[in-house]
């Protein structure tokens, strides 16, 4: 079984975040816990609320009998118990998902000091029909499933008494409705905080900050429930940037205002320094104030060319930003849509800075408003995407898609790090059925073109995507979108083809009779995943990933790329973080000391293209081709230097120094292009060589890292071999791994790429026969060794015998859900190891044992990366093991040499029956078959 490995790395020791173990308190909580207490709109807070959020009685409604049995009248029993806000069906709600509809209920009292005061239920999300009733009293009805709904309680009210609060929830399927991927784990019912919230009897609806940073001024909007009577004012303090108060008289009548408040010198909002004006607002009518807490960011979304480029860039402050985005699926694996603690969405923002990541897409789901203060706070970009319907584009889901749309700007248009709405995502939900074919009717296309012009009358600070596009199909929009997932190998084509048919009037990636004009070119969805042959599954990433890195830097046409994605999710194993979001490592830091994602992410980058393992000749001089993208303004310092360091694996995995240089290279502002190539010499001998590149400024602080690799060498290495190392001899015989003449496992065994490495599940052993060397006397022998390369070896999914790759749409959560099911699929290296141990035996007498601490998959596995074929499919990427070294007793090279073999036994029993793998030396991590070294007497 997988055991945590947190022990076994050390070096790459993770520390476990606050906001685990605050999810972890919270499921151990009693009934009296109080989920996610803070209020939830720190964008739009009043000081007099009441949290709801906790345990309420509960009733499914299965055969949708409550409404005729007046379930809502206080005298009908709710026998389970519900952990609001958290959906039913997830594990955080301590409800199984029984039926579709369902009824809530508890007991209320509002304060008697809140009498005067007009009082709201207030329900953050709810999915999808919502109905309440206060003592049996209707209250309303809501459907949607995403923004935020209210009711008013006051005609119904008694200050100070306990009342009866109940409410009836609708999630039956309906092909308009908007489920986004909710197959990943439904949004059933309240999935955000529910409260109460007292008010004025006129209040603010909403308050809006449009900045205008050219013009230093903000412009203040103002939307009222009703009329304003005689008098009303509207007075904003600013808690922080040094502004004076403000007064703004609102005529009488009037629902609205709206005013420009000078804001100079500005603080603007920034990536590095995400500044925020934090506002008290009050509206006072007739002797009663209607006060909140509310904030904005000074900052400017638009779109300019790279300088020195006819290149369109999306700009912050005037300042064009490399955008590197991931696809953020906005899952919890046990609350679903909601998330455990306001401390976990904290560290959802803070995991995408960690590794360098600029921008999240917030994927076909509304996020959580807590989530968004703190991408405001923290310094991280949004888009957020409208989610889809998976039915056709009818009048109701029509209705549906403008509503959401509106309640989330209307919602969410405060918040700077939102610089783009996505209304469609691959046009999900857009296909008329016409003759049992998916269709994109035209009429579809001009109500596309519709909802954009719609986001843009509602929100014209910002970017408007109409269709986050893989069926090269857009209408209207200011991001030209793109989707592609491929193999490492194939990005450099594609990007080549892209950039080509970028420019204005081209009609490469738009619908009908449309064009591009000058739109920023972004890549929003790109990785492996989809790349081969039925997925991935679960897989090193890291090693396509960092091809695709390298050419996305030598295409500077296009703005920036967004990987997918964030984290794991039920049938998607790609993410930088596993569901729990506990770490993968990409074991980069073990190639190139101090090397990580952050390397790859760099604002400072030097690509050495699609090469990462190429095959040369010992001795031969290589020109290895250079590109320098500095997408950054930012001089470090006027010369940078460029160091060269060539190190690598000899055939016996010995890490050995073979040069080092330096050069310079000069900085320039937003500078791409070609560097003058590096030349270096391999090796004179077989080794796998790796060239690490270190930028560095004048004081010798590293930018950014790089490397590529060489394999070095003239065909397979001599099986017999003598080597001399200053002076002192031996004597080596090598065998392939494959070359064993008995094999006995407990669950299978098996050969990969024609026995490059061999597997063996369970318990057994692999027993070779290896002739003992004529010209070698045993007398002139001072000790020997057997050097090999090997790890447990886990039975997977795809290895079991009948199985079945995926199926089922992954959209929508169905199909197996087996991460190494998938016939492409390696675990990626993560904090849960499968651990295993071998014992090697030569000629019967047991030579130690070694553990094999896991069956690990990154881009350490260098070798068996390299020896995968370019067919759209993937045999055991990225696998690798340990470097093991047993010496052989004495007594049993003596029973060797009079028996004229070596018999090598490598076992492993029952106590741990991890499996084994032996990797060969071009498989792997290091370049070497299993190994006989014997050392030669002077």
């Amino acid at each position: 079984m997988k055991r945590p490995c947190f022990a076994s790395r050390l070096d790459e020791c993770w520390v476990i975040t606050l906001s685990l173990f605050a999810a972890a308190v919270f499921a151990a909580g009693g009934a009296d816990s109080i989920p996610l207490p803070e209020h939830p709109r720190p964008d739009f807070e009043r000081p007099i609320w009441q949290n709801l959020n906790g345990p309420w009685q509960f009733r499914f409604d299965g055969p949708n009998a409550g409404l005729s049995e007046k379930w809502y009248d206080g005298q009908t029993g709710f026998p389970d118990t519900i952990m609001v806000p958290f959906p039913w069906g997830s594990a955080l709600s301590k409800v199984a998902d029984k039926a579709p509809i369902a009824w809530y209920s508890r007991t209320i009292r509002v304060p008697e000091d809140w009498k005067g005061k007009r009082v709201f239920l207030v329900i953050g999300a709810c999915d999808w029909e919502t109905q309440a009733w206060l003592d049996g009293q209707p209250l309303g009805m809501h459907r949607g499933g995403y923004t935020p709904f209210e009711f008013e309680l006051t005609p119904r009210l008694e200050a100070g008494h306990d009342q009866r609060l109940v409410l009836r929830v609708d999630d039956a399927p309906r092909p308009f409705k908007l489920e986004g991927k909710q197959g990943y784990g439904n949004a059933r019912g309240i999935w955000q905080t529910v409260y109460l919230e007292a008010r004025p009897q006129v209040y603010l609806e909403s308050l809006h900050f449009a900045p205008d940073v050219d013009q230093s001024t903000v412009t203040v909007i103002a939307r009222l429930d009703a009329p304003a009577p005689d008098g009303t004012e509207l007075r904003l303090q600013f808690k922080t940037g040094n502004l004076p108060p403000v007064t703004h008289a609102v005529p009488a009548g009037a629902d609205q205002a709206q005013f420009d408040v000078p804001v100079s010198p500005a603080h603007l909002w920034s990536l590095d320094d995400p500044f925020l004006y934090e506002v008290a607002a009050t509206l006072e009518t007739g002797g009663s104030e209607d006060r909140l807490s509310t904030y904005f960011g000074m900052r400017k979304i638009s779109v300019m060319n790279l300088p020195g480029t006819d290149f369109p860039y999306i700009a912050l402050n005037g300042k064009p930003v490399y955008l590197k985005m991931t696809l953020d699926q906005c899952y919890h694996p046990e609350g679903f849509y909601t998330y455990p603690s306001d401390a976990f969405m904290r560290d959802e923002i803070l995991r995408s800075r960690r590794i360098g990541l600029n921008a999240n897409r917030l994927h076909i789901k509304i996020e959580v408003p807590r989530k968004l203060y703190w991408a405001d706070r923290l310094g991280l970009l949004l888009m957020a995407d409208v989610p889809n319907s998976w039915g056709q584009p009818d009048a109701e889901m029509r209705g549906e898609i403008e509503s959401a749309l509106r309640g989330m700007i209307k919602r969410d248009y405060n918040h700077p790090s939102i610089f783009a709405w996505v209304s469609f995502n691959e046009t999900w939900g857009l296909f008329t059925k016409k003759d049992n074919h998916n269709v994109y009717l035209p009429e579809t296309q001009d109500w596309v073109a519709s909802v954009y012009h719609l986001a843009k009358q509602l929100d014209p600070t910002r970017l408007v995507e109409d269709n986050s596009a893989c069926n090269r199909d857009h209408v209207e929009t200011d991001i030209n979108s793109w989707h592609d997932y491929l193999p490492g190998y194939e990005w450099r084509n594609r990007l080549d083809q892209v950039t080509r048919d970028t420019f204005p009037g081209s009609k490469w990636n738009f619908i009908g009779a449309r064009a591009q004009g000058h739109q920023p070119l972004l890549n929003s969805e790109c990785g492996n995943v989809w790349g081969y042959d039925g997925s991935t599954g679960d897989v090193d990433w890291s090693w396509d990933y960092h091809i695709m890195m390298n050419e996305f830097r030598r295409h500077p046409k296009i703005c920036g790329w967004l990987y997918t994605e964030h984290h794991d999710v039920i049938n998607e194993w790609n993410g930088y973080y596993r569901y729990d979001r506990s770490r993968k490592f990409t074991g980069l830091g073990e190639i190139v000391p101090g090397m990580s994602l952050r390397d790859l992410h760099s604002p400072f980058y030097i690509s050495t293209g699609s090469e990462l393992c190429k095959a040369v000749k010992p001795g031969e001089q290589v020109s290895v081709p250079l590109w320098a993208s500095f997408m950054t303004d930012h001089a470090p310092s006027s010369k940078l230097r460029l160091r060269a360091l060539l190190t690598g694996w000899n055939t016996l995995g010995q890490r050995e120094y073979y040069s080092s240089e330096y050069r310079t290279v000069p900085f320039k502002p937003w500078l791409s292009q070609e560097l003058e190539p590096q030349t270096v010499s391999m090796p004179a001998k077989p080794a796998l060589a790796v060239l690490s590149l270190f930028l560095e400024d004048s004081a010798g602080n590293v930018l950014h890292r790089n490397f590529t690799t060489f394999l070095v060498g003239d065909g397979p290495s001599p099986r017999h071999e003598t080597l001399s190392d200053h002076g002192a001899k031996s004597y080596v015989v090598r065998f392939a791994p494959n070359s064993f003449k008995a094999s006995d496992w407990s669950l299978k065994q098996w050969d990969v790429l024609d026995g490059l490495k061999v597997n063996g599940a369970g318990h057994g052993y692999f027993e070779y026969r290896i002739p003992w060397p004529e010209q070698l006397a045993v007398s002139d022998v001072a000790g020997a060794s057997l050097i090999f390369e090997a790890s447990a070896k886990q039975l997977f999914g795809k290895d079991l015998k009948d199985s079945k790759q995926q199926s089922g749409d992954y959209m929508l959560g169905k199909g197996n859900l087996d991460p190494s099911l998938n016939p492409n699929s390696y675990p990626m290296t993560d904090t849960v190891c499968f651990p295993s141990a071998v014992r090697v035996r030569v000629a019967g007498e047991s030579a130690g044992q070694f553990d094999l601490p896991d069956d690990p998959a990154d881009h350490r596995g260098i070798l068996s990366w390299f020896s995968q074929k370019h067919d759209r499919k993937l045999r055991e990427a990225g696998s690798y093991g340990y470097l093991i070294q047993a010496s052989i007793p004495p007594s049993a090279l003596e029973a060797a040499a009079a028996a004229k073999e070596l018999v090598i036994r490598f076992e492993v029993d029952d106590s741990l029956p991890g499996g084994l793998a032996i990797y060969g030396e071009r498989f792997g991590r290091y370049p070497l078959d299993p190994t006989l070294v014997f050392s030669l007497k002077n």
